[in-house]
């Protein structure tokens, strides 16, 4: 790889992680830019996944320090995501790149209407959560640890979206809990790419290092922001990101 593509994917890296912490969604953008720059597909998923350890890492640790993550609450997602993040990564096998992508259109398409839809809804953001919704959490993060293991584009997009309509969590709450999950589905899905040879390590350090310092300044920026703002920013950048993924696909 010349130097040219390797200083256009870490300028790449840095910013969508930076947007990253609040939105989700990186792998929407950075894996198929790595497929243009003529990497194999699985070795840029496997990859990818390698960097969103330390992005989730690095995102992760100012909500540590501000204390907005609810430990008890999210401790029966992260068995969750575990076993579900494994299943996804052994199954990368199976998909080709078409219903992948075919996939994840669908999938964020439906997230912009669903949190669209819920926003006056009296589940979510702090609301009392209904045992049923409970159930209804925890299965869905199930499914989605599956797909966060698989390729992880709009995993925790759509993560964050459930936990504000179904799980009474606020913006901030939410965000600041599906980084701590997605440090252990991506860390889980990458130990399983790395058991298949699929992890370019070279790339993946540069990548990791630029993810983390990303991930970590944009995870400042958000804890200075109020409720109102993230919203915003989570609502226009998913719509402009189902744009572009359904655009891709056609």
């Amino acid at each position: 790889m010349d130097i040219s593509t390797l200083i256009i994917l870490t300028v790449l890296f840095f910013f969508t992680s930076l947007i990253g912490v609040v939105t989700g969604s990186n792998s929407l953008i950075t894996v198929p830019v790595m497929f243009q720059f003529g990497i194999d597909e699985k070795v840029a998923v496997a990859t990818n996944m390698f960097g969103l350890v330390f992005m989730a890492v690095g995102g992760t640790i100012p909500f540590l320090r501000g204390g907005t993550i609810e430990y008890r609450k999210i401790s029966p997602l992260v068995v969750l995501t575990v076993v579900s993040s494994a299943i996804g990564a052994a199954l990368v096998g199976f998909l080709t790149n078409e219903g992948i992508r075919l996939i994840v259109s669908v999938a964020m398409i439906a997230v912009v209407v669903f949190t669209l839809v819920k926003r006056d809804s009296d589940v979510g953001e702090g609301s009392t959560v209904l045992r049923s919704y409970y159930l209804l959490t925890y299965v869905l993060t199930f499914l989605l640890g599956i797909y966060g293991g698989l390729y992880s584009g709009g995993y925790v997009t759509i993560l964050t979206a459930v936990y504000v309509a179904f799980f009474g969590m606020t913006f901030t709450e939410a965000v600041a809990s599906t980084k701590f999950i997605n440090v252990f589905s991506s860390l889980v899905a990458t130990v399983v790419f790395m058991r298949q040879g699929l992890v370019d390590y070279k790339l993946g350090i540069i990548i990791a290092v630029t993810m983390f310092a990303g991930a970590l300044a944009g995870a400042y920026f958000v804890t200075k922001l109020n409720e109102l703002w993230i919203k915003r920013i989570f609502l226009a950048t998913v719509f402009l990101l189902a744009i572009k993924t359904l655009f891709d696909f056609v």
